[in-house]
């Protein structure tokens, strides 16, 4: 089994919502970091809880990082955030929301702050 995910660079890649048991499928297609754009209880309890994912992310041997941004709203500090996550974590890394679009802004917004 895979993650369907959509390649920004040769390092970063998005997917929409994961859950705890995907996080070994993404280890497994080579991921070494996960960075989590969504906010806690944003679809409702049937949305995984950031702790969750991390907890299976620290259990398949990748970092973890929940950057929770609201669609449209980023702000600066979320910006720098994740341009901190981008250059520090190991690579390459997943990046997922809800459909993989909120990601996939975070990233170029990041990379423009540079």
């Amino acid at each position: 089994m895979s993650i369907p995910t959509r390649a920004i660079t040769d390092s970063f890649a998005v997917a929409a919502q994961i859950t705890p048991a995907d996080v070994a499928f993404a280890v497994a297609q080579g991921f070494k970091s996960i960075i989590n754009n969504r906010p806690d209880m944003e679809g409702g309890p049937e949305q995984p809880a950031s702790s969750t994912i991390a907890a299976a992310a620290e259990a398949a041997g990748a970092a973890y990082v929940h950057i929770p941004v609201v669609s449209g709203a980023y702000g600066p500090d979320d910006v720098a955030a994740m341009r901190h996550a981008l250059d520090t974590l190991p690579k390459p890394i997943l990046a997922f929301c809800r459909s993989g679009m909120r990601a996939g802004q975070m990233h170029d917004l990041a990379l423009a702050q540079g």
